[in-house]
C-alpha cells in the first residue's frame, strides 16, 4: 500500500488546529457578549473539525476513481441545494443575503458543496476528449454562477469561475477560447459591480486607497489598523484589541487580520507559506496522477482552495476589493471546513497513485 502525501496532511492539520486557536482568540469577547459562553464558537468549530477529519479519513481510503460514477448525481444534488436557498421557510435570509438552508440545529451553505461537486463533475466530463464542449461548458458554468449571484455571493462565484477555467484549459481547452473569455469576464464582472451599490462603493474605496484612507469603508480601516498594530512580531496571543467588536466578521472573513495583529508579519508569513505548500503539493499530486480523471480532480480541488485563500488574503491586505470569502481551514464555518477537509481527503487518496 502506497503512502499518502504526508507533507500535505501535516500542513492541513496544522492550519486547521491553528485556526481553532485563532477562532477562540478572536471570538471569546463576542461569544460571551452574545451567548454568555466565551467557548461558543470554539465548541462549534471543534465539532466541525471532527466531522471534517472523519470525512478526510473516509475519502483518503475511498478509491477516488469511484467518484466518477457519482459525478452527475453529486452535481444535480448540489444545484438543487443551491436552489433551495430561495424557497421560503427553507432558505435563510441573513445580512441581506440568501446563502444558507435551515437544517434545524445548524445552517448549511450549499455554495460550498457546489465547489466540490462541480470539480468532480468537470473532472469526469473533461477526462474524455470531446469536440464542441465549450458552449455546453459555458452553459453549465453560467447556470451555477447565476444561482450563486442571485444570493448574492460574488466572492464564491469568482472562486468557481477560476476553478472551472483552470480545469477546462488543463484538459486541453483551446487558447482562443481563453482570449474570448477574458474580456467577457472582465465586462461581466464590472457590470455586476456597477449594478450593486455596496459592491461599487467597495470598488471605488479600493481604487482610492493609495490616495487617502478617508474614503475607505469602516471595515477596511479596521483591517489596516489590525495589520499595522501587529508590526513585525505581533502583540501576542490574546492581546488583540480589534477582536473587541471593532473589526467586523473577525471570526470568518477577517480572521487573518486578527492573526496579523497577534502574531505579526513573521507569523502571518508562516501562514501564507503553509498555503503555498498546500498549493504546490496539490498541483504536484495532479501532475503525477496516473489517470486523466485524477489529474483534473486534483487540479480542480487545488484550484478552488488556492483561489479562495488568495482572494481572502488579497482582500485582507488591500490588494483586491473587500469580499466575503472565508480563509480555508482557519475561518469559522461548518460547511466550508467540512467540504475543504473532505477535498483534502480526495487529494490524499489520489496521491497514493503516482506515476
Amino acid at each position: 500500500m502506497k503512502r499518502i502525501d504526508i507533507s500535505l496532511l501535516f500542513v492541513v492539520i496544522l492550519l486547521s488546529f491553528f485556526g481553532l486557536l485563532m477562532i477562540y482568540e478572536a471570538s471569546s469577547f463576542i461569544a460571551f457578549r452574545d451567548f454568555g459562553d466565551k467557548y461558543h464558537y470554539l465548541k462549534d468549530q471543534s465539532l466541525w473539525i471532527l466531522l471534517g477529519l472523519s470525512g478526510l479519513v473516509f475519502f483518503s481510503l475511498f478509491d477516488y476513481r469511484k467518484l466518477y460514477l457519482f459525478s452527475l448525481p453529486f452535481l444535480i444534488a448540489a444545484i438543487i441545494l443551491l436552489s433551495l436557498v430561495f424557497v421560503p421557510g427553507v432558505g435563510v435570509l441573513l445580512h441581506g443575503a440568501r446563502r444558507w438552508i435551515d437544517a434545524g440545529p445548524f445552517f448549511i451553505q450549499p455554495s460550498e458543496f457546489v465547489k466540490l461537486a462541480l470539480t468532480i463533475y468537470l473532472a469526469a466530463w473533461f477526462s474524455h476528449k470531446e469536440k464542441g464542449r465549450f458552449f455546453a461548458f459555458l452553459l453549465l458554468l453560467g447556470l451555477v454562477i447565476f444561482l450563486i449571484m442571485l444570493q448574492p455571493d460574488m466572492g464564491t462565484a469568482a472562486i468557481i469561475l477560476l476553478e472551472a477555467i483552470v480545469m477546462y484549459f488543463l484538459s486541453g481547452g483551446n487558447i482562443i477560447h481563453f482570449l474570448f473569455l477574458l474580456p467577457a469576464i472582465a465586462a461581466g464582472g464590472f457590470f455586476l459591480i456597477k449594478i450593486e451599490p455596496y459592491r461599487f462603493e467597495r470598488f471605488i474605496a479600493f481604487l482610492s486607497l493609495g490616495k487617502s484612507l478617508e474614503g475607505s469603508s469602516y471595515h477596511v480601516k479596521q483591517i489596516l489598523i489590525a495589520l499595522g498594530m501587529g508590526g513585525l512580531t505581533g502583540v501576542g496571543f490574546g492581546n488583540s484589541l480589534q477582536k473587541y467588536a471593532y473589526l467586523p466578521e473577525n471570526t470568518t472573513d477577517s480572521i487573518f487580520a486578527i492573526i496579523a495583529e497577534e502574531v505579526g508579519f513573521l507569523g502571518s508569513t508562516l501562514v501564507i507559506i503553509c498555503f503555498m505548500i498546500l498549493a504546490a503539493r496539490g498541483f504536484f499530486i495532479a501532475f503525477h496522477s496516473r489517470t486523466m480523471f485524477g489529474k483534473l480532480l486534483a487540479s480542480g480541488i487545488t484550484a478552488f482552495l488556492s483561489a479562495q485563500a488568495l482572494i481572502n488574503l488579497g482582500a485582507q491586505t488591500a490588494l483586491v476589493p473587500l469580499t466575503g470569502v472565508p480563509l480555508p481551514f482557519i475561518s469559522y464555518g461548518g460547511s466550508a471546513l467540512i467540504v475543504d477537509l473532505c477535498s483534502i481527503g480526495i487529494l490524499l487518496n489520489i496521491s497514493k497513485e503516482r506515476v
